[in-house]
């Protein structure tokens, strides 16, 4: 029989970065990804200020440096009648935490993974889908699990973490019902190109808003990620207008882009986001833990889900490393990792229902085409709200730094040129 001291199922950020944690505690760790690469597009793609701070107290920001990004600095918005309105401005930051890093996501999972695998407990298995949990007496002991060629297993630990994402089939097989709440819109992504002639800094986010739509464009080097938003529940409607229905959207929004929509070949192009915003009441049951969007699945309004679930992973390996070099987790560390990152997603996840509530749901009713007034008042005229929103959104409340027992040789971190 197969065992290790800690499973994590899921190779998303918060899965790697705790299996990295752990291991760096000495903990037998073995993480399971499902899919055999992290190849995948229009996943978070943000390395948020306080993972970047992280990862400098892990001793790897220099090789993190090195990396291929762009540095988000800003986030400005479109006026109708006037020139567009910077909303957050991260320059306003203490260096060199003052950006937000925009990478491809397989990049920074692959850069985690290869961390990891510096050290001797530490077992990554891509391809190996969880498909339920193993119970002994009451208690979760492992998981059995499911290889890309259909041969089938079990895993046997002291504890089980659940990483696994929105959809967690963890969390549905522990019985852990999530609180849901409402949202107004959905999410289409897709891809247009991007000429080396045109202005805007790489990785700026450029909005712009219909009644009843918005799209959102991410500069990328050679690229534009466009994310377009319509109210949740149309997906059949949109798909049923067709590859052409749905260049004539984007076109109307964006006419300075409108050369360039035959670039969506066909409605395989667009990747469908169901936007989910919901919470578990109970993180754990005994030899189990949620973290992660297993635990809280976040709205992409704000950009911050991966860097909850990062926190999440930290608060998590710190609690929880001395037991499992016991032998051991006891339902009270559990619950202990539940306390301290409950708080911080009650927060997020109830400034972006407020934002669901007075930003998109009067676009996507048709009631509003644009940011509120109060908003655009608020960043033109008083100076502290705009160094509020980028704290926010780089650091979140109640960042956590990475354990005594994680860190290298002390990092000397650099202001990004």
């Amino acid at each position: 029989m197969e065992t290790t001291g800690c499973v994590v199922v899921g190779g998303g950020p918060a899965g790697m970065m705790l299996g990295l944690l752990l291991a760096r505690a000495g903990v037998q760790v073995t993480v399971l990804e499902k899919h055999a690469d992290f190849f995948r597009d229009f996943r978070g793609d943000t390395v948020h200020a306080s993972t970047i701070r992280l990862i400098d107290e892990l001793g790897l920001g220099e090789e993190f440096r090195r990396l291929p990004q762009s540095r988000l600095s800003s986030v400005v918005f479109p006026v109708p009648d006037g020139p567009p309105v910077t909303i957050g401005n991260f320059d306003s930051l203490p260096p060199p935490y003052n950006y937000i890093a925009m990478m491809p996501q397989w990049n920074f999972l692959n850069f985690l993974a290869g961390a990891a695998a510096q050290e001797p407990s530490f077992s990554l298995r891509m391809g190996h889908a969880a498909t339920a949990l193993v119970r002994n007496g009451g208690r979760v002991t492992g998981i059995r699990y499911r290889t890309a060629d259909g041969a089938g297993g079990e895993l046997l630990a002291d504890l089980v973490v659940a990483t696994d994402g929105r959809h967690s089939t963890l969390r549905r097989a522990a019985g852990l019902p999530p609180k849901e709440y409402p949202v107004p819109f959905d999410a289409w992504w897709f891809r247009l190109p991007r000429h080396a002639s045109e202005q805007g800094a790489v990785a700026g986010i450029v909005p712009a808003f219909g009644r009843g739509q918005a799209l959102v464009a991410l500069n990328r080097t050679d690229y534009y990620q466009m994310g377009y938003l319509a109210p949740k529940g149309t997906d059949t409607r949109i798909r049923a207008e067709g590859v052409e229905g749905f260049r004539r959207r984007i076109a109307a929004l964006r006419p300075d882009l409108a050369d360039r929509v035959d670039a969506i070949a066909s409605l395989e192009d667009l990747h469908w986001l169901d936007v989910r915003l919901d919470r578990l009441r109970q993180w754990h049951i005994n030899g189990l833990l949620c973290i992660g969007d297993a635990a809280h699945a976040m709205s992409p309004a704000g950009g911050v889900g991966i860097n909850l679930a990062i926190q999440d992973a930290v608060a998590a390996a710190d609690c929880l490393a001395p037991a499992l070099l016991r032998g051991r987790v006891p339902r009270a560390e559990l619950a202990r990792v539940q306390r301290r990152r409950q708080l911080p997603t009650v927060v997020v996840q109830a400034v972006q229902r407020v934002m669901h509530r007075v930003i998109f749901g009067p676009i996507m009713t048709g009631t509003r085409a644009g940011a509120p007034a109060v908003l655009l008042f608020l960043a033109r005229h008083i100076p502290a709200a705009g160094r509020v929103l980028p704290h926010f959104v780089a650091f979140g409340p109640r960042p956590e730094h990475a354990p005594a027992f994680a860190r290298r040789a002390e990092a000397r971190p650099r202001p990004h040129p």
